[in-house]
């Protein structure tokens, strides 16, 4: 029987010839002469399915379907390496090396920024966290943001993005898809919800409470425990502290931040009232200029992939490749199509890296829908 010593030598042999074969490989496959991407010929999936087929006929069941993992990767692999100099000087490649020359070196102090909801908002507070002086505009709804800023008649525009106990906001999500907008910064706030009243209300008294539908989420437990209380969604939490000033009714009340209780004349009835102390929600801040700053350490992208096996790793096993943190995937569903989702990915790396930026403009060319959403820092 074989010692464990002479197991680990024979294993370290066989990964030099390993690393020896694949450089061998990659070399001999070469890389593209011309400008235009060396897309998989109509039949290079069938001969490369024949070549595994071939390869994999005397094996047994288990051994095959890991040789045609292996060759898989193996192919994806010469093609990222056959055409890696044909990537970094395609359009995408150029238009976001363009939105990093074009950007200042710092992230500006001043500027016009739209919020959604009114004063008082948590998103106003997470747009005075990023800008010293910002001018700006409330609007009714997240679509009003983005259209404000598609438009030009804001620069930036503030929207929640994810929350830590209640998830993602996905109706930003769908927009970001519907406008394709860049974010261009974000930032992370700790949330503490309190109930606000009209003078003499109580938590007893309370019937109906208003907030937004994230705010409400992350109550949840709060309003289990008082089934008394129906919750009735309000646009934004702020508004929903304006609407129980304007009522002055002591059986309604507001699920919103202390500030507003200043704001708008009320009472705080309970405090900290949400499920968990470690609740933060994060805020983007979009912009319809692609604006990359000094110091970005995070990307966003958006992506669906073909209904096969293995689709998702193949997209996966790139960023793992290279040794990137991914700090978020999530699908959902995409409207009007069975069972096809799109994902959602955010990564602890950043484009001024090249071969990041390389592997952007390679998942830009494959067939299916793939949007860079942004490269920017989070403070």
């Amino acid at each position: 029987m074989m010692k464990n010593k002479e197991k680990r030598n024979e294993l370290s042999n066989i990964d030099k010839e390993l690393a020896q074969l694949l450089e061998k490989r990659l070399r001999l496959t070469g890389r593209a002469e011309t400008n235009s991407i060396l897309l998989r010929g109509s039949g290079s999936g069938e001969r490369r399915g024949a070549a595994v087929s071939s390869l994999t006929k005397s094996m047994d069941e288990e051994m095959a379907i890991y040789t045609k993992v292996l060759f898989q990767t193996l192919y994806d692999l010469e093609d990222s390496y056959r055409n890696k100099e044909v990537y970094l000087h395609s359009e995408k490649a150029e238009a976001i090396r363009e939105g990093i020359r074009s950007t200042s070196e710092f992230f500006p102090k001043r500027a016009t920024v739209a919020c959604q909801g009114i004063e008082g908002s948590n998103s106003q507070l997470a747009c005075e966290k990023m800008f010293q002086i910002p001018d700006i505009t409330f609007l009714n709804t997240f679509d009003a943001v983005f259209s404000a800023v598609d438009k030009g008649l804001c620069r930036y525009g503030i929207l929640p993005i994810e929350n830590s106990l209640n998830g993602s906001v996905g109706e930003v999500y769908e927009l970001m898809k519907k406008y394709r907008l860049y974010i261009v910064r974000s930032t992370k706030m700790q949330i503490n919800h309190a109930l606000l009243g009209v003078k003499g209300a109580s938590p007893q008294t309370v019937k109906i409470v208003h907030s937004h539908e994230q705010a409400l989420g992350q109550c949840s437990d709060y309003l289990k425990e008082h089934p008394g209380m129906m919750a009735q969604p309000a646009e934004n939490t702020a508004i929903a502290a304006k609407i129980v000033s304007d009522l002055g009714n002591p059986k309604e009340a507001a699920i919103s931040n202390r500030l507003c209780a200043d704001l708008y004349g009320l009472t705080v009835l309970e405090d900290g009232i949400q499920n968990n102390d470690n609740n933060y929600t994060r805020f983007i801040c979009i912009s319809k200029k692609m604006e990359i700053y000094p110091g970005a350490d995070k990307t966003s992208l958006m992506f669906t992939t073909p209904n096969k096996p293995g689709a998702l790793y193949e997209v996966l096993s790139k960023f793992a490749a290279l040794g990137v943190n991914m700090t978020k995937l999530e699908s959902r569903p995409i409207p009007g199509k069975d069972f096809e989702f799109m994902f959602h990915l955010d990564l602890d790396s950043s484009v001024l890296q090249e071969e990041i930026l390389n592997l952007i403009c390679e998942l830009e060319q494959e067939p299916d829908s793939f949007t860079f959403l942004g490269s920017y820092r989070e403070i």
